[in-house]
């Protein structure tokens, strides 16, 4: 049974965290609303399109602005406190600041569980379905490519001709045992190029020893020759990156097929490790944000606290980002890549819980 203090710093973090929450998801909508008008602009679309667009990418993004929006509405919570002279009070009646710490630690932890739960699942599904409608309506368009458990698969279109690519397997710049299908405009076959070697590096693929059928009869050709195209490596890498469209089922669905296709899932282990660490990361948060209001004077203005929580957010989001770079470089293993974070985090929000204890 929860005590009456434990309900009222629990009503009072809630208050101040689904109003941050809020304010955020407004921003979002108002500033992404924008965006979406600049988009559809040219289309012949409904007039609600860019709103809709707006409503159902908004929750990914708001996911993503989760862990600051913890870092200050524990900042809020305890300036109201010291405002109102509450936590005085408190100290008064036997509760000191680990028990208020450690009442925010276990309520970071049952949000951040609810939200890689449901919360995520529920947006990773919207952002998937924004990105089929945005794609419908962009250039891009005709252009396709996926992974599937046979392989990499690509259509494409250039110079009035389509090109239907599937290979085996992708190393580095390279992709292996590769069949393009080569058809007219009225999905007439052309030709068919076979090669077990195909450097994708620009649009301009290198095909290494072809073999050419045209009209039921083989070429086979030494030399190597060019295939223009509208991928190059880098488009096919920026595809497959944008993994917060997938959830779990999916996130681990797709790390089998690039996994069977020869495929790097660095970004795909990478998205993992943050969701499965999601929960810890706020609570880390929730720490150093007390701590830093507990050691700063109650008498310091609002928009001093404010500015603080921004900046140490900022430096928080570039030490997470370093990291997932030189995860995906290949300069660390990519379980460091998130270890290494929250053990900094962590040394620091412990020496900041022996820095109180006398407070």
């Amino acid at each position: 049974m929860l005590k009456t203090y434990q309900k009222y710093i629990i009503k009072n973090f809630f208050s101040k965290f689904f109003l941050l929450t809020l304010i955020f998801l407004s921003l979002i909508i108002i500033l992404s609303s924008l965006e979406e008008i600049s988009f559809t602009k040219d289309t012949n679309t409904s007039v609600f399109l860019p709103y809709f667009l707006t409503l159902i990418n908004a929750p990914i993004t708001l996911f993503e602005i989760f862990p600051f929006i913890f870092l200050l509405a524990t900042q809020f919570m305890f300036y109201d406190l010291f405002r109102k002279d509450e936590l005085s009070l408190l100290k008064i009646n036997g509760l000191n600041n680990y028990s208020i710490i450690k009442i925010l630690f276990l309520i970071a932890i049952l949000i951040g569980v609810f939200n890689v739960t449901f919360f995520y699942h529920v947006a990773s599904n919207m952002k998937f379905y924004y990105s089929e409608v945005k794609n419908s309506l962009s250039d891009d368009n005709k252009f396709l490519a996926m992974v599937t458990k046979s392989g990499l698969w690509i259509k494409d279109e250039t110079n009035g001709k389509k090109l239907i690519i599937k290979s085996k397997n992708i190393k580095d710049n390279l992709i292996i045992n590769t069949v393009i299908s080569e058809f007219d405009n009225n999905f007439q076959l052309i030709r068919v190029i076979q090669s077990e070697k195909i450097d994708i590096k620009k649009n301009d693929w290198i095909v290494y020893n072809p073999i050419i059928t045209n009209n039921n009869s083989s070429i086979i050709k030494k030399e190597k020759i060019l295939l223009k195209t509208n991928f190059n490596y880098e488009k096919i890498n920026n595809i497959f990156s944008n993994v917060s469209t997938l959830d779990f089922l999916k996130l681990f669905r797709l790390k089998k097929d690039f996994e069977d296709l020869g495929y790097s899932t660095s970004e795909i282990l990478i998205h993992l490790l943050k969701l499965f660490t999601t929960p810890i990361i706020y609570s880390i948060l929730t720490i150093i944000s007390s701590i830093l209001m507990i050691n700063t004077s109650k008498s310091t203005p609002l928009f001093y606290h404010i500015s603080l929580g921004f900046f140490v957010s900022v430096i928080i989001y570039y030490i997470m980002f370093f990291f997932s770079s030189l995860a995906i470089s290949g300069g660390i293993p990519i379980i460091m890549s998130y270890l290494f974070p929250i053990m900094f985090l962590s040394i620091i929000s412990i020496m900041g819980l022996v820095s109180i204890h006398d407070k």
